[in-house]
């Protein structure tokens, strides 16, 4: 059992860069859409999908593809936030990532975000992945149809992503079986925000190379409009010799683009060639990123962390202490202090103050006098009642006999 792959990615009619990317490869195939500003989207798919390329290799069996999908995704998500801390710029930088690694005549799949997995056997359609939309969580409680969905003034909102908005992000995965004679589709919602439905299953349906049906779909998009970039990677499941594929598009495609691209748009134009799918070596750590400029910013923006958490710990233990020994010399000042108040039907001396802090009162009954409320005057008691504060207990005790000397 082998794959014939392709992809393909085109900026749309409406936006001036594409912060679309997407791999097709021998084992791993990927789709990733990038946002978060003008360049931040670009910098995060690119990083994504050139850190997945490890995987494109064969593997023994599924667990160990899954172990390694999950490692991978969440190490890019740290390698997002890591840029981020070096170019605030791009605070808020993120992207989806739907992918699967073929293992024998199974699939790995993982999936974040809203870019989706299609499936076609034996001529009928099926959508593999869920949407972490909050559109898709009004549909899931029956509160819109998938229709509405379509055109829902919150189609956009994700609700997971990798990048520097969540440290541990949760990533779905599954293992699904493969036939001879499937068709996959990963795609980024640029296709399936124009193309859907009986549609997209038509086009998908149609027989012709991968190759072809990747060009069918991004023109289709184009037709429709393309408001979004658009991204798509065709897999055909297929008996034979082992085609060994390795193909970048979007923003994988070029350099890191740590700034914004020139503007550029391409209204009215279809999609561009691509390039001839390279051969791959039987290994493919070769297409891992190579250490660079870029690497070894990451590298040292790791250690300024690692410096700076210390620092930060070190800091929090000072001020801390500093609020310890503060509230132990604050307490020790308030049993220095004394109030006369009111109990049930007596005068009471107590020690401390009469305020709290939180649950806790910062006085105690220091001397139940026994005198008597009904005995004082109306003035008095209103006194008492509202507490008067002394700086000894003698004072406190003198205001005590001074009350009784009348009675």
């Amino acid at each position: 059992m082998s794959t014939h792959s392709a992809a393909a990615s085109n900026v749309g009619v409406i936006r001036s860069s594409n912060q679309d990317a997407g791999y097709a490869g021998t084992y791993l195939n990927v789709v990733a859409d990038g946002m978060g500003g003008h360049a931040g989207g670009d910098v995060a798919s690119h990083l994504v999908i050139r850190h997945m390329l490890q995987l494109d290799k064969e593997y023994p069996d599924v667990a160990a593809a899954q172990k390694d999908l999950v490692a991978t995704l969440l190490q890019a998500n740290d390698m997002l936030s890591d840029l981020v801390f070096e170019h605030p710029e791009l605070a808020g930088l993120g992207t989806t990532v739907s992918a699967f690694i073929r293992v024998g005549e199974q699939v790995v799949v993982g999936h974040i975000g809203d870019s989706r997995i299609y499936l076609l056997r034996e001529g009928t359609m099926s959508q593999v992945t869920v949407d972490h939309t909050f559109v898709q969580r009004l549909i899931d409680s029956g509160r819109i149809t998938e229709a509405e969905a379509h055109d829902h003034p919150r189609r956009s909102v994700l609700m997971r992503v990798l990048g520097d908005v969540d440290a541990s992000p949760e990533i779905d995965t599954m293992v699904l079986d493969v036939n001879v004679g499937d068709r996959w589709l990963l795609c980024s919602d640029g296709l399936t925000g124009v193309v859907f439905g009986e549609r997209l299953q038509n086009f998908l349906s149609e027989q012709a190379t991968a190759d072809d049906i990747a060009d069918t779909l991004i023109q289709a998009s184009l037709t429709g409009g393309a408001p979004d970039n658009v991204t798509v990677v065709v897999v055909d499941i297929v008996a034979g010799k082992l085609d060994k594929v390795a193909e970048l598009v979007g923003s994988a495609a070029g350099p890191m683009p740590l700034k914004a691209p020139a503007p550029r748009m391409t209204l009215g134009t279809g999609p561009k060639s691509r390039p001839k799918p390279k051969s791959l070596p039987v290994t493919t750590d070769g297409m891992s990123v190579p250490p660079s400029a870029l690497t070894a910013q990451l590298d040292a923006v790791k250690a300024r962390r690692i410096r700076r958490r210390f620092v930060l710990a070190g800091s929090l233990i000072v001020v801390v202490g500093v609020l310890v020994i503060a509230g132990i010399l604050g307490y020790r000042w308030t049993q220095t202090q004394y109030y006369v108040g009111a109990d049930t039907d007596t005068v009471v001396i107590y020690q401390g103050i009469s305020q709290a802090a939180g649950p806790f009162s910062l006085s105690e009954v220091y001397v139940d006098t026994q005198v008597p409320l009904e005995g004082l005057t109306a003035y008095q008691r209103e006194q008492i009642s509202r507490t008067i504060a002394f700086g000894s207990f003698a004072e406190a005790q003198a205001l005590v006999d001074s009350l009784t000397s009348g009675q």
